[in-house]
């Protein structure tokens, strides 16, 4: 299905500021379609004057559509929609005519125009599935009069406002809570829904004939309110735009969208909803996040403690192998802290893997420098990207990679020359193949990594065969050294 854009660019002439006016039209028109138990369709019109396509439909929440199918990308010559070609030529709402017959069911169509900077850019049909029609009652006549007010603020291009829009991605919809107030804020009609919400702040009442703003503001606490202005011109419906209220129990968001009608201000629609439950969640969220990430960080605290009395431990010790098995294993609880440290920044199902790459091969380099600094012993440097890893993955990975440099570093540069490491991830078809090359000494003759007694060997195929669910391979490197390559499912459950 093509979008908006790509049917712009290819058949009209419409500018950047033409797009933008029917992007804010389109991102309200769910609210007309509700109101309106209709559905719309935005007709554009060809560059060449020889019809119109179809750049977006939308169907109604509150009642039967009247198409069965997505008709956005068709064409319509001129001609053969009538209403269309005189909405547009005429800049004018265009109601009359027989209703349409459309599988079987009969379908009323009205056109509007949508103008700007003096000519038409668009025309909507707006086309009501009459199947069923009964005698409306007082919440869809309130709803038909005020769809009847939008569009006509439509044609006469005071819809949509360019004022600041709704800042919330849970915006109320108008079957939340509807209510119809007039130039004065009075309340004419409030629909069930809407007096649900403010039973659940307190009022007992009926809403009609009070001013909106002022039984809000008796309702809800001054620190719960936004400022005094705000509140006064969004509940009394002079500005288009939403805000939040509620009291120590109930969360509401209001939103307000002003009508006018032959140049002046007549009213406004106010849509209420009960976020209480949403905010709800929302703080348990926040607290849940705060307290994984003090986890990791406790966790990343009390592995760098064992480190720190694993290294003391070392300096004690008198025998060279008893001490090299002591730095191995401070190597092993570091990379473990260092991907807790990055769980503990942000708190997310998948952790960017680069850095914490970059960061174990630093720390096994720096680990084990010689005597004379760094420039005698090996670098290693990463080509290409890890990308995001699922936690548990990032965590098994480290452990893996830590082992592989240290195994790189200790067998491929004995007496602590210098050289290049090269970690290359790579991601293919749903699998991250990790390359580990040097360009040290290579393998010894008659190697098996099957039969090695390396620790560090065992490890990694434990963890790379049996948590990863992967490959592991052993080989000499397409030049000189050697080269480690795992082999794992992105996701290994």
């Amino acid at each position: 299905m093509p979008s908006l854009l790509e049917l712009v660019r290819s058949h009209t002439d419409l500018e950047a500021d033409d797009v933008g006016v029917l992007q804010l039209l389109m991102a309200d028109w769910q609210i007309i379609a509700d109101l309106s138990f209709a559905d719309l369709v935005l007709w554009l019109p060809d560059r060449g004057g020889e019809g119109f396509w179809a750049a977006a439909q939308m169907r109604p929440t509150t009642g039967p559509t009247a198409y069965v199918d997505d008709i956005v990308g068709s064409f319509v010559p001129a001609g053969r929609r009538p209403m269309l070609d005189r909405a547009y030529a005429d800049a004018r709402l265009v109601r009359e005519g027989d209703p349409e017959w459309r599988d079987d069911v009969p379908v009323r169509v009205e056109t509007i125009p949508v103008p700007r900077g003096g000519r038409v850019i668009a025309v909507i049909a707006r086309s009501t599935n009459l199947l069923g029609v009964r005698t409306p009652s007082r919440l869809e006549l309130s709803y038909l009069q005020s769809a009847a007010d939008l569009t006509a603020m439509i044609a006469t291009g005071d819809f949509p406002p360019a004022a600041q829009r709704s800042a919330h991605a849970d915006s109320p919809r108008v079957g939340d809570g509807f209510v119809r107030v007039d130039e004065r804020g009075l309340v004419t009609y409030a629909s069930p829904n809407a007096l649900s919400v403010y039973r659940r702040l307190g009022w007992s009442g009926d809403l009609d004939g009070h001013v909106l703003a002022d039984v809000t503001r008796e309702l809800v606490p001054p620190r719960r309110r936004p400022d005094e202005e705000t509140l006064s011109a969004v509940l009394g419906g002079r500005v288009h735009r939403d805000t939040e209220v509620g009291d120590d129990q109930v969360s509401l968001i209001v939103r307000a969208i002003p009508l006018r009608a032959r140049g002046g201000h007549v009213g406004a629609l106010v849509l209420v909803r009960d976020v209480t439950d949403i905010r709800r969640r929302d703080r348990e969220l926040v607290t849940k996040d705060a307290t994984i990430r003090e986890i990791h960080h406790r966790v990343k605290n009390n592995l760098q403690t064992v480190a720190a009395l694993l290294r003391l431990q070392a300096r004690r010790i008198g025998s060279d192998e008893a001490r090299a098995a002591l730095e191995e294993a401070v190597r092993r609880v570091g990379s473990i802290a260092i991907v807790h440290e990055t769980l503990s920044q942000e708190v997310l199902d998948e952790v960017a893997f680069d850095e914490i790459a970059d960061r174990l091969g630093a720390m096994v380099t720096d680990v084990g420098a010689g005597p004379d600094g760094p420039h005698d012993r090996p670098v290693v440097h990463r080509e290409g990207s890890f990308g995001l890893l699922p936690n548990e993955t990032a965590t098994a990975l480290a452990m893996v990679l830590t082992e592989l440099l240290q195994n790189a570093v200790e067998h491929g540069y004995p007496g602590q020359q210098a050289g290049t490491i090269c970690v290359a991830p790579e991601r293919i078809a749903g699998r991250l193949r990790v390359t580990v090359d040097d360009d040290g000494v290579g393998l010894p003759d008659g190697f098996d990594p099957e039969m090695s007694p390396n620790l560090g060997l065992s490890i990694v195929r434990t963890l790379v065969e049996s948590e990863l669910g992967g490959l592991l391979e052993l080989r000499s490197g397409p030049g000189v050294g050697a080269r480690a390559v795992v082999d794992v499912p992105l996701d290994p459950g």
